[in-house]
């Protein structure tokens, strides 16, 4: 299992599977050894990096607590990891920036991985893990934004920036399961890497405008296992990792690709794969079609009788709402607006931006609306086609 620790808490008999940050930064040359004798354990500490990644499989962990039989042991400064305070929430508009930041830095890191694996170059894992971690952090303080930003991506940077967008649906959709945050994690590497198989592809069947022929389809129904081929020579990633990249195109009724395997057959995470693999998908610009809005998206997916496991996509649907961030709706008093923030466990009264009216067909003083507080006799009785009312421009009303 990868767990991120800071650097002062590393110990004699640790596996290092990383550093946090970029290698030069880092005294070593190498990055995934066993921390064997206090002269590297030394080297660590001093070394200015502020946390690393081990791996618990191939070391030592960190200490759990005492047992009641045992005594206690001595405390030590320099060995007792600090309590990590919880990220402080903010709203969609107070993220956007940071969101926008980590998506450009995580479009190029991932470009550059995805380019060393088309020339047959193994996978640099430890570049995977700290921006793993950025993406965690951001989603914590507003999932909305980074989730909302991750959508709108042209055409011709789908294949990059969608294993970022599916990272950060994983990291969420775990967290809306309850799963611990070191399974979290592991959920967010493995989208991340989970289509990098697409690398194996020839560009002109995956950038093809057009309709896919069946050779061209059974061509591209091999980038699971070809990825998965390519992660296995990488080494040192967890098992998750690897059997999403295999199995996030298979379905729960069994009809998926590429061994046909069916419900509790399939993986947690694989399942999760699924699920976030398709809402992504539908919802971005690519090369052959346009993008459904989020809301139509998940309205459609719900109809998909047997293609997800129903526990994780209704777990989906909590995790990016009823009225996902840029959603067109129509409220009772007949004006139209967009949802421009979401509010936990408040599904179905998010903020909304009204801007027009229904009734007049004509454009409205612009008013933003909480419709969770007392006092706003106002709710959302419809969500509306952008495209039937002629809106080509709503994503600009959050972003």
């Amino acid at each position: 299992m990868l767990k991120k620790i800071p650097t002062h808490a590393v110990r004699i008999g640790m596996f290092i599977q990383g550093f946090d940050g970029n290698w030069l930064s880092h005294p070593f040359w190498k990055s995934r050894f066993v921390i064997d004798d206090a002269e590297d354990l030394a080297r660590v500490r001093q070394s200015g990096v502020s946390g690393v990644w081990i791996d618990t499989s191939k070391g030592l962990d960190l200490p759990g607590p005492p047992s009641a039989a045992a005594p206690p042991a001595p405390a030590v400064a320099a060995e007792t990891p600090p309590v990590v305070a919880a990220v402080p929430s903010c709203s969609v508009r107070d993220e956007l920036q940071r969101a926008a930041r980590l998506i450009k830095r995580s479009k190029k890191a991932v470009t550059e991985l995805f380019q060393e694996a088309r020339l047959g170059n193994a996978i640099n894992v430890e570049g995977c893990l700290p921006l793993v971690a950025d993406i965690s952090e951001s989603l914590a303080r507003n999932s909305s934004a980074l989730l909302g930003l991750a959508r709108l991506k042209h055409k011709d940077e789908y294949t990059y920036l969608h294993s970022v967008a599916v990272c950060a649906l994983m990291l969420s959709l775990a967290r809306q399961l309850g799963l611990d945050e070191e399974r979290a994690q592991e959920a967010g590497l493995a989208g991340l890497l989970h289509d990098v198989g697409k690398m194996a592809m020839p560009l002109e069947v995956l950038n093809k405008p057009g309709s896919l022929t069946d050779g061209e389809f059974a061509i591209m129904r091999s980038h699971p296992e070809r990825g998965h081929a390519m992660l296995l020579a990488a080494g040192s990633l967890p098992e998750s990792t690897l059997d999403v990249c295999l199995h996030h195109h298979e379905k729960y009724d069994g009809s998926g690709y590429p061994y046909g395997l069916a419900g509790e057959n399939i993986s947690l995470l694989a399942r999760m794969g699924a699920v976030c693999d398709v809402y992504d998908a539908i919802t971005s610009n690519r090369p052959y079609k346009h993008a459904w809005n989020p809301a139509e998206s998940l309205a459609r997916m719900a109809q998909w009788t047997g293609h997800f496991d129903t526990r994780v996509f209704h777990a989906l649907v909590r995790t990016v709402g009823i009225y996902p961030l840029g959603s067109l709706v129509r409220l009772e008093s007949g004006r139209l607006g967009v949802v421009v923030d979401l509010l936990p466990g408040k599904l179905t009264t998010p903020v909304v931006r009204v801007f027009f009216s229904a009734k007049s067909r004509a454009a409205i003083v612009q008013q933003e609306l909480d419709l969770s507080r007392p006092g706003i006799n106002d709710r959302i009785v419809s969500r509306e086609d952008p495209a039937e009312w002629g809106f080509s421009n709503l994503d600009d009303f959050w972003r």
